[in-house]
């Protein structure tokens, strides 16, 4: 059984005790947005990781560094990570969610999206197979929104465990459907095997959808919390 720890926190201010915990590169990150709500969101996912990389490796939150050089380019945003530690991270935000998904070592991948906004038709065929345009077919458009973003997380979620996000293309991968358990049932993308790939619906909160995706053969134990700091 693989265990996978998801924290969700909303916005964090732009405080003293919060910003001491970036970086110099993190603090370059954070000063080039321009929206306000961009830098809380930058921040509450650095400090929330952080403050779930120090539990789960037994340090003090301000000794925990990450290195999130890009595999592809070499700059500064890739997926972060503490160097000779067995932890993988995935950090995803919406609106005013953020959250933070962490496992011993499997890759993972979480994300999140407000779930109250209209799905525009020519989205869901952009992004849905036609199994799964089919299974919302006749919805009432409340319902619809709701599963199509059931879909779009669960496949955002599973092409950031893979590193590889958008290069894989969403009609490559179909799933179950939106009302029945998460699970990937077709890929034609060499990256994701259903085989060696699990998933979990998450509760999140009201007005949001979200999934976690674990590249693993092995059954799953997914727990949400959401974080004091």
């Amino acid at each position: 059984m693989i265990d996978c720890a998801v924290r969700w926190s909303p916005p964090l201010p732009a405080e003293p005790r919060f910003l001491a915990l970036l970086d110099e590169l993190e603090q370059g990150r954070y000063g080039s947005y321009r929206q306000d709500i961009d830098k809380r969101r930058f921040l509450t996912g650095r400090v929330l990781a952080k403050t779930v990389a120090a539990d789960r490796l037994g340090l003090a939150v301000e000794d925990v560094s990450f290195d999130a050089t890009c595999d592809d380019c070499g700059k500064p945003h890739g997926r972060p990570k503490v160097p000779g530690a067995p932890l993988m991270l995935s950090i995803s935000h919406s609106g005013d969610l953020i959250g933070v998904a962490a496992t011993a070592g499997t890759p993972v991948g979480l994300d999140v999206e407000t779930a109250t906004r209209r799905a525009e038709d020519s989205l869901m065929e952009y992004a849905l197979t036609p199994a799964e345009l089919a299974a919302i077919s006749g919805l009432s458009d409340d319902e619809r929104a709701t599963a199509f973003f059931t879909y779009w997380t669960r496949k955002e979620a599973v092409m950031k465990a893979t590193g590889k996000g958008l290069k894989i293309p969403l009609q490559s991968i179909t799933f179950s459907g939106y009302d029945e358990q998460a699970r990937l049932v077709r890929s034609s993308h060499k990256a994701l095997d259903p085989a060696r790939t699990r998933l979990a619906d998450l509760k999140a909160t009201e007005g949001y959808r979200a999934a976690v995706a674990l590249l693993t053969s092995d059954d799953i134990s997914v727990t949400e919390d959401f974080a004091t700091l």
